[in-house]
């Protein structure tokens, strides 16, 4: 319940195959975009949920960190 409900406040990250899940030391959790690094449009951690994204691509299933 609690791993559906972080999938859904993350938006379109949790099945992109450009975001990668991050967790810190003290539990936070943050969705990294991959694109940043290459293409300044789209934010390193962009700002959760993700509800539309000229740059994603659905993944099978959601990244893990």
């Amino acid at each position: 319940m609690a791993r559906e409900n972080e999938l859904r406040q993350a938006g379109l990250c949790a099945t992109c195959t450009h975001a990668r899940r991050i967790e810190t030391e003290r539990g936070s959790i943050f969705w990294l975009c991959e694109l940043s690094a290459t293409d300044p449009r789209f934010p390193k951690y962009p700002r959760l949920p993700v509800l539309a994204c000229a740059g994603y691509a659905a993944n099978e299933q959601p990244r893990n960190g």
